[in-house]
């Protein structure tokens, strides 16, 4: 049964949530958006493809930074309004050069932060 990416529900922006994962860890690493478009082309190139609402324009995970993600999973679910990307990530996945988007915490109700920026 072929997949056709127009399936999905897209919110009114023509949008999808799409949160990263790391395939072999299971780590959460971010979430960002796709529309048909950007999931036909992670799917066709392997290389997760986002839609960047402030530049309203594709992106590419790591086209710059070098800290790329090559899909190795994708997953939708039941509602078909949320897609997860299994991916094998290169380096930091936050643009604040964190392994992860999701470095803090609220605990005690006080903010902690999880992680530092990794080194170059």
């Amino acid at each position: 049964m072929g997949f056709d990416p127009k399936a999905l529900k897209y919110n009114e922006a023509g949008l999808i949530p799409a949160i990263a994962q790391d395939s072999e860890s299971g780590e959460v690493l971010m979430m960002a958006w796709m529309n048909a478009e950007a999931v036909a082309k992670t799917l066709e190139t392997r290389k997760v493809t986002y839609w960047s609402r402030s530049r309203q324009s594709f992106w590419i995970k790591g086209e710059t930074s070098g800290h790329v993600q090559k899909l190795v999973d994708f997953r939708y679910d039941c509602d078909q309004d949320c897609i997860l990307v299994l991916v094998e990530q290169t380096g930091a996945a936050c643009h604040t050069n964190r392994r992860t988007c999701f470095y803090t915490a609220v605990r005690d109700g006080e903010t902690v932060e999880l992680m530092k920026p990794m080194e170059d």
